[in-house]
């Protein structure tokens, strides 16, 4: 898969790539590309963002600017999918990280202070995502999130059967992962359920079922 990360900020980016599971596919599975939009701004002095026609506090990332960034990339706008990470995209779930982990080209487009011109959403994205309802001043973290979340579905990045039964897969219906405990078997009075000790794999396989249910209810 090859995915490009458009930013104000690529040097944020280099912790990531050292953590797992993402650099265990980055150069095989993952060809991660991070471009600046400073590099190929038409405006002077590297800049990129402008105050808000109307008035208003914060400065709006150009159409413009971006503009330019993916033609300097792609010789043009590009023909697979684009997304602006933006609040009014469409809300992030395991099940749309499935969707773009299953695609073999992605661009994802970030922002920072009070976001994009809206005609970079309109005319220069294909897709827009959120990451929850909420605000950050900096657009470099959800591209981060998007980054992680699809990085550990690719083959290699993580074992098969870590992926399997986790919080919102398919073989947990959907519902949130059941607890997990590990030694010791008993601190400060805490204790293990004594299911997870018996060695009785169905007894346990059925008690990690209900107890993924139980979390997924409240």
């Amino acid at each position: 898969m090859q995915l490009d990360a458009f930013t104000l900020v690529p040097h944020a980016f280099a912790w990531l790539t050292e953590q797992r599971p993402l650099a265990a596919v980055l150069g095989t599975e993952l060809d991660l590309r991070l471009f600046s939009y400073r590099d190929t701004t038409p405006l002077r002095a590297g800049q990129v963002d402008d105050e808000p026609y109307g008035g208003g506090a914060g400065m709006v990332l150009r159409v413009d600017v971006v503009a330019a960034a993916l033609e300097g990339a792609y010789g043009g706008m590009p023909e697979h999918r684009v997304v602006a990470l933006t609040p009014q995209g469409r809300q992030l779930t395991q099940e749309v990280v499935e969707e773009l982990a299953g695609e073999v080209r992605l661009t994802l487009l970030s922002a920072r202070f009070e976001g994009f011109d809206e005609r970079v959403v309109q005319h220069l994205a294909s897709d827009a995502i959120s990451i929850g309802p909420y605000i950050l001043s900096n657009g470099d973290l959800p591209a981060m999130v998007l980054v992680d979340a699809i990085a550990r579905r690719l083959p290699g990045a993580i074992r098969q059967e870590s992926g399997a039964l986790e919080s919102f897969s398919a073989d947990l219906e959907g519902g949130l992962e059941y607890p997990q405990y590990t030694r010791p078997p008993e601190f400060r009075g805490w204790d293990v359920p004594d299911v997870l000790l018996s060695g009785d794999h169905g007894r346990i396989e059925q008690w990690r079922r209900e107890q993924s249910r139980r979390r997924s209810l409240l």
